[in-house]
């Protein structure tokens, strides 16, 4: 599994990241460094240097976000330290460091490759033009249905991951109100409230069970309180 680095200059920004992207990829290997070795704001080498290898311990790849061009550089050198191979493991996402990191966390909790995992952090973006991207998937092969949102925080951050998880484990492309339902970033871009009826959309050779599953996740509540 992919692992993801969070390093900030203030240890409490690089703790939060974690602690947000943790509720939603609990199994996923997230460590976070900040601030300097004697506490202060600022960067460690060493302490990039030993969450590199901590992440990466077990030949995983690994993803680093990081919030200011010094934090870039710090990296960048501890990179420097690193056998050719292990250097290859490592990919540094230009990215929102919060939103960039709940993104990728959930792309690693899906399984998402180095490439994968790097490419949902850039993609965090464009939260306040959810459609952007909006697309159209209607089709001789589409199938369609509708489903409400029931759990009274409606789609936010921990349901809409979910959400996002399951659609990944289909092949099919599928949206929800238009957007792509594999991106976090997108369905949270929504802000669907609790008793909106969303509209669910797939084609692809798994599109009906997935637009089931999703409609069951959506009508189930996240496992969260019902309206």
């Amino acid at each position: 599994m992919t692992a993801v680095v969070v390093v900030s200059h203030s240890r409490a920004i690089a703790e939060g990241t974690v602690e947000l992207a943790r509720q939603m990829a609990p199994t996923t290997r997230l460590l976070a460094v900040g601030g300097t070795d004697d506490g202060r704001i600022g960067t460690s080498f060493d302490a990039v240097s030993a969450a590199l290898a901590e992440a990466g311990a077990g030949g995983e790849p690994v993803v680093v976000l990081c919030d200011l061009g010094s934090a870039i550089l710090t990296t960048e050198t501890a990179l420097d330290f690193l056998d050719e191979a292990d250097r290859a493991r490592v990919v540094i996402a230009d990215a929102p460091i919060v939103e960039g990191t709940v993104a990728a966390a959930v792309s690693a909790e899906t399984g998402g490759d180095l490439a994968a995992v790097a490419a949902a952090a850039r993609s965090a973006t464009g939260v306040a033009a959810p459609h952007a991207d909006e697309r159209d998937l209607r089709g001789a092969d589409a199938v369609e249905r509708s489903a409400v949102i029931v759990n009274v925080s409606g789609l936010h951050a921990r349901p809409a991951a979910e959400l996002v998880k399951h659609a990944t484990a289909f092949q099919s492309d599928i949206t929800l109100n238009g957007v792509d339902a594999k991106s976090l970033i997108r369905i949270m871009g929504l802000g669907v409230p609790a008793g909106t009826t969303v509209h669910l959309m797939a084609t692809g050779p798994d599109a009906a069970a997935a637009v089931d599953d999703l409609v069951a996740t959506i009508e189930s509540g996240f496992g969260e309180d019902w309206v």
